[in-house]
């Protein structure tokens, strides 16, 4: 009992093309429009005993077009009768042994709208007349987040409590449409003519949505940042609109039960501003400070830093300037200790021989130098060690 599908396809089929008048989905629909009537299209032309055309209100034979993208909800004093989630063509015949409750297209909406439907059918035998409801299973853009003071979390990278100002915007999914309609939609949007979008700034069960969004982004920055597959990393969240996403939607689900309860889920994130404070801002100054100085680009750092401040004592001082330094930095040589290790000096070369001429002149040089030995003596040493 329900309903018959009659041709799948991506605009219903040929047969539907055929029908005079049939249900779908109303012109000119936001892009961001969650749910909504469907409306008639033809003049019923005798087909089915709702020959009024009442919006929305099938009856056994209507026919109704799913368009790719949208799944049917049917509904009877509020309960779900029937949903579809396969795009084609069916008719609705209460009375048919083979018609079927559930097109639920397998994947993802085969599991979810099961268990929703299980929990939430049609007690009995349903009503002859039936009120149907389109809802997106698309991506819904333009959900917008913001903060208006700073959010902190513990970030492991810094070590530190940091604190930023954020706004963006995130795309929503409907995963469990039974759910949703049961669990979060007011009654006053399952009426002919209103659509509930998530956009609506009058909309209280959106505005919900967004209390809710902003009072996770704390743990939200907190999982990502912390996750040490990201490198924790608060400058990647603006490069990753899954990956973030991904914890926004965790951290939605563990506060607010989102997937649970109301079957929507978070997809994608697009971050476009991130303001941090004070204190952060200068964290992360000291960080890159830090990371210049890591590794083999450190060292290359360290070593221009010291040639540059070498030149500039010497400059401003001369040797009593390059003196100074060394005494401050524990000498020049002192700063091998920061360096790569090198390798080792080669070993210095075997000294003179004692009685080679050139050493008995230096000596002897030295010695007339300290006033040891007089000119004379000098003279004389020199003329023997060059044998004159």
């Amino acid at each position: 009992m329900g309903l018959i599908q009659a041709a799948v396809g991506s605009i219903g089929g040929t047969l539907a093309d055929q029908w005079k008048d049939f249900y779908t989905v109303p012109d000119g629909l936001p892009a961001t429009a969650a749910l909504f009537a469907a409306v008639p299209r033809g003049t019923n032309a005798g087909r089915g005993s709702n020959t009024r055309g009442s919006a929305n209100i099938i009856s056994n034979g209507s026919r109704i077009v799913v368009p790719e993208g949208y799944g049917l909800l049917l509904m009877q004093d509020g309960a779900v009768t029937a949903f579809v989630a396969e795009a084609g063509a069916y008719e609705w015949n209460s009375n048919d042994l083979q018609s079927q409750s559930i097109f639920s297209g397998g994947g993802l909406f085969d599991a979810l709208v099961r268990q929703s439907w299980e929990r939430f059918k049609f007690g009995g035998q349903p009503g002859s007349q039936q009120a149907a409801f389109f809802v997106s299973l698309k991506e819904l853009p333009d959900n917008r987040f913001g903060t208006q003071s700073e959010i902190y979390w513990d970030d492991a990278y810094l070590r530190a409590q940091v604190g930023a100002i954020t706004r963006g915007s995130y795309t929503l999914q409907i995963a469990d449409p039974i759910r949703f309609v049961k669990s979060f939609v007011p009654a006053s949007y399952l009426q002919p003519g209103k659509v509930f979008d998530f956009t609506d700034l009058d909309n209280a069960a959106a505005g919900q949505l967004f209390n809710e969004v902003v009072s996770s982004l704390a743990p939200a920055f907190s999982a990502y940042t912390n996750d040490p597959a990201k490198g924790n990393r608060i400058t990647r969240i603006q490069q990753d609109a899954v990956g973030f996403a991904a914890s926004l939607s965790d951290a939605v689900e563990r506060g607010y039960r989102w997937k649970t309860d109301r079957g929507l889920v978070i997809v994608k994130t697009a971050i476009v501003s991130i303001e941090y404070d004070a204190n952060t801002r200068e964290l992360l100054k000291t960080v890159q400070r830090a990371d210049a100085l890591a590794g083999a680009r450190g060292n290359s750092n360290l070593q221009a830093s010291v040639a540059a401040g070498v030149q500039a004592a010497g400059e401003n001082a001369g040797v009593s300037g390059i003196m100074g330094m060394g005494i401050a930095t524990g000498g020049l040589g002192g700063l091998a200790g920061l360096q790569q290790p090198v390798a080792p000096a080669p070993q210095a070369a075997a000294a003179p021989a004692a009685d080679d001429p050139v050493v008995r002149l230096s000596k002897a040089k030295q010695m007339l130098d300290a006033g040891l030995i007089t000119q004379a003596d000098y003279d004389a040493a020199k003329a023997k060690a060059l044998g004159l």
